[in-house]
C-alpha cells in the first residue's frame, strides 16, 4: 500500500518517526511530505532513511512533474502525525498553502490524524469547530490522549503513541478497501442519551449523558447501510436525519420502547445512560421549600434493567450489545467492572468506558473496551466518539456475518 505521511511543526514531530518505521515494516511504501517548520524538529536525513524514499517538502518541486498532485493521487492512505492546531485549521478550512496541504485536496484516500497540542489548544472552540467539520467529511482521528505535555503541562492533547497510530491507520485503510456497506439489509436499534425520572412538574433525576456517542453510532450504522431506529431520551447534540426516531423521558418508556422494537432489528445497541431509580411517588405541583423546610427526603425504587431484560429475552440470532460507564481506579479495574457487569446481563458484548468528573460524559472523545460474553476483550479503540463509533460497529458487523 502506497502510504503518505504528513509531519507537522510540532514537538510530537520526532514520535511521527516510529509511525513512519512501523509502517514500513509492516510492508508498506511510506513517502513523507513535511513540512518546513516539520524539518526544525526532525532532519530529513532520518526521514528519508526509515522511510527509504525520498522526503518531499516544497510545493513547487518537480513541477513538470506535478508532484504537488501526483503525490496525493497515488497515496491509498494519508496519515499526518502530528497534526497541530494551525495544520487541523487549514485542513478544515481546505487551504492549500503548502506540499501537505495540496497533497491532502487532490488525494481520494482516506485521510488519518494525529492530533497534538497543549490542552487549551485543544479544547478551544475553534478547534472544536475544525475537528467537527473534519470528521463530517469522513477525516478520522486517532488520539490525542491525556498526558504529559512539553514542560511541565499534563492534560489532554498529547499525541497518540505510534504504535496506536499505525495501528488505527491501518484500520481505517483496511475498513475503506471492504467500504464499507457490511451493514447493508441489517437492521439497527441503538438507545442514546440520558433518561430523567420526575420528582415533580419542575426537577428530575437524572445524569450527565449528551447522547453523542449513541447519536453517533446510529450515524456510523447508517453510513454502513443499516436500516436504523434510534430511540432517543434526554440529548444535547442534533438528531440525525433519515433514520426513524423514537423519543423518550423515562426508563419505563425506554424499557417499552425497546422492548417493542428489538424483535425487529438484527443488531441492538444500549449506548443511553439509564437512571437505576425512580421516586417512589411524584408530586403533581412544584415541590416547595416552605413545605419541606430544610430537608426534602426522596424515596426512591429501582428501575427495571432493560439490557438484561433484552438480553435474556428469545433472541432468534439477534446481537444484543450494552454500554457500561465505570468510576474506575485503572485498566484493570474496569475491566474487571466490565466483567462483571455482562456476566449479570447476558448480553453478546458489552462496551465498557471510564467516567469521571472531567472523562466520559458530555465529551467529543471516547476511550472503550469491548467485551465478549465471556468476559474477553476484543477490542479497544479510542479517539472522537464519531470514529469509536465507526470501530465498535466493525466488530458487530464481523459478528453478525459470522453468527450466520
Amino acid at each position: 500500500m502506497n502510504i503518505v505521511v504528513g509531519i507537522t511543526g510540532g514537538i510530537a514531530a520526532y514520535k511521527a518517526v516510529n509511525v513512519i518505521r512501523g509502517l514500513v515494516l509492516a510492508g508498506h511504501d511510506v513517502h513523507v511530505v513535511a513540512t518546513e517548520a516539520a524539518l526544525r524538529f526532525v532532519g530529513r536525513p532520518t526521514l528519508e532513511a526509515i522511510s527509504r524514499n525520498t522526503v518531499n517538502t516544497d510545493l513547487y518541486e518537480a513541477v513538470a512533474e506535478v508532484r504537488h498532485v501526483a503525490i496525493g493521487q497515488a497515496a491509498d492512505l494519508i496519515v499526518i502525525a502530528p497534526a497541530t492546531a494551525n495544520t487541523i485549521a487549514k485542513l478544515a478550512a481546505g487551504l492549500a498553502d503548502d506540499l501537505l496541504g495540496n497533497t491532502v485536496l487532490a488525494s481520494k484516500a482516506p485521510l488519518v490524524i494525529a492530533p497534538a497540542m497543549h490542552t487549551e489548544m485543544w479544547q478551544n472552540p475553534a478547534t472544536v469547530a475544525n475537528i467537527r467539520t473534519l470528521e463530517s467529511r469522513g477525516v478520522h482521528l486517532v488520539g490525542p490522549v491525556s498526558g504529559q505535555l512539553t514542560g511541565k503541562d499534563s492534560g489532554a492533547g498529547r499525541m497518540a503513541e505510534p504504535d496506536d497510530i499505525v495501528r488505527g491507520a491501518l484500520a481505517v485503510a483496511a475498513s475503506a478497501s471492504a467500504r464499507l456497506r457490511d451493514l447493508e439489509g441489517r437492521s439497527v436499534l441503538v438507545t442514546a442519551g440520558g433518561t430523567r425520572e420526575p420528582l415533580d412538574p419542575v426537577r428530575y433525576i437524572g445524569n450527565r449523558s449528551s447522547g453523542r456517542q449513541g447519536i453517533a453510532i446510529a450515524r456510523a450504522a447508517q453510513a454502513r447501510g443499516a436500516r436504523v431506529t434510534l430511540i432517543a431520551a434526554h440529548v444535547e447534540v442534533e438528531l440525525p436525519t433519515g433514520i426513524e426516531i423514537v423519543r423518550v423521558e423515562t426508563t419505563a418508556e425506554l424499557l417499552d420502547a425497546a422492548t417493542a422494537a428489538a424483535p425487529l432489528h438484527d443488531l441492538v445497541i444500549m449506548a443511553a445512560a439509564v437512571a437505576d431509580y425512580r421516586p417512589v411517588s411524584v408530586s403533581d405541583d412544584k415541590i416547595k421549600k416552605a413545605h419541606t423546610g430544610d430537608r426534602l427526603t426522596l424515596e426512591l425504587v429501582q428501575n427495571p434493567d432493560i439490557l438484561a431484560t433484552l438480553s435474556h429475552a428469545e433472541r432468534d440470532g439477534r446481537l444484543i450489545v450494552g454500554f457500561a460507564a465505570e468510576t474506575a481506579t485503572d485498566r484493570d479495574d474496569l475491566i474487571r467492572l466490565g466483567r462483571e457487569k455482562i456476566a449479570r446481563k447476558g448480553c453478546d458484548y458489552l462496551v465498557v468506558n471510564g467516567v469521571g468528573w472531567t472523562t466520559g460524559f458530555a465529551r467529543d472523545d471516547n476511550s472503550v473496551t469491548v467485551l465478549d460474553a465471556s468476559g474477553a476483550i476484543v477490542f479497544e479503540a479510542s479517539g472522537s466518539k464519531s470514529s469509536v463509533a465507526d470501530d465498535i460497529l466493525g466488530v458487530f458487523a464481523t459478528a453478525l456475518s459470522g453468527a450466520e
